[in-house]
Order: structure tokens, then sequence, then C-alpha cells
């Protein structure tokens, strides 16, 4: 579904058009889910449809439920549904978030590959000085200057 990281990041419009297709995919799986919630409300606990709607609504929510459940049925289907409401909530966040944290870390990574592949693994910018290890010690080569062995010689 989303692109390997040997691949360019992916452009802004094309990045908005996936954020809002895992946005519309979350609000199907809230959207079943909740309708899963008000047909067992209804026919396991005997409520209203409205008053099924506010319960699925409310245990989706994380807010609890409304109205005291009277038979066995429609106790046993709350308490599966109050925990089948919690994994719903998981998935519909790591599905909103998916492709927000892989754009992330696909840019990490690019960075870090355009680093090291410019010799700038240490993470400084161009122009700054770099300490370079000579025995025990470390001695900073200025610009113009580079290492020859162990002496340190200038360039131009």
């Amino acid at each position: 579904m989303f692109e390997h990281r040997s691949k360019p990041l992916l452009p802004r419009k094309a990045f908005v058009l996936r954020a809002l297709r895992s946005l519309a995919l979350a609000l199907g799986i809230i959207g079943v889910s909740l309708g899963l919630g008000i047909f067992g409300y209804h026919f396991c606990a005997g409520l209203s449809w409205l008053d099924a709607l506010l319960n699925a609504a409310m245990i989706l929510a994380g807010m609890g439920p409304v109205n005291e459940l009277l038979t066995v049925a429609g106790k046993l289907f709350a308490s599966f549904y109050a925990l089948f409401s919690g994994v719903v909530f998981i998935t519909s966040v790591a599905v909103l978030l998916a492709p927000v944290i892989h754009r992330f870390l696909h840019k990490f990574h690019l960075e870090s590959e355009v680093r090291m592949m410019t010799g700038m693994s240490d993470g400084l910018p161009r122009g700054i000085p770099r300490p370079v290890a000579l025995g025990h010690a470390a001695k900073v080569i200025p610009r113009g200057e580079k290492r020859a062995g162990n002496r340190v010689v200038r360039t131009n």
C-alpha cells in the first residue's frame, strides 16, 4: 500500500489523498462497528433504536453504558461489545496515523541515506570542521586542508 524505502518521497498531493483514504477507512470501520452495536443493543437488550444508538455510541467512544441492561443476552452482548470497541479504537487510530508515521519514517530514512552518500554521516552541516583522530587526541582539520597519513597538508 505504501511506497518502498528505495522509492522517492510521495508528493504532497498524493500524500493528502492517501491520508483521506485512511480517514475514510477509519470512519468506515467506526460506522460498521456502530451499526453492529445498534443492532446488538436493539435485538439482544431490547432497547429502542434511539437508546441502542446512544448506548452503542457511548461504549464505542469509551464513555460507558447509559441504560441499565436487564436481560442476560443484553449483558453478554454489552460485555463483548465493550471489548470489541477497544480493539476498534486501537485499529482506527492505527489506520489514521499510518500514512503520517510512514511519511515521517520514509523522510527520515531518505535524509539519513543522503547523509551517508555525501559523507555527512556525522550529522554536521557542510563547512563545519570535523575532528579527525590522530593517535590519542582529536585534531580539527580546517577547511582547505586534508589528512595525508598522520600529517595535515594544505590543499590550495
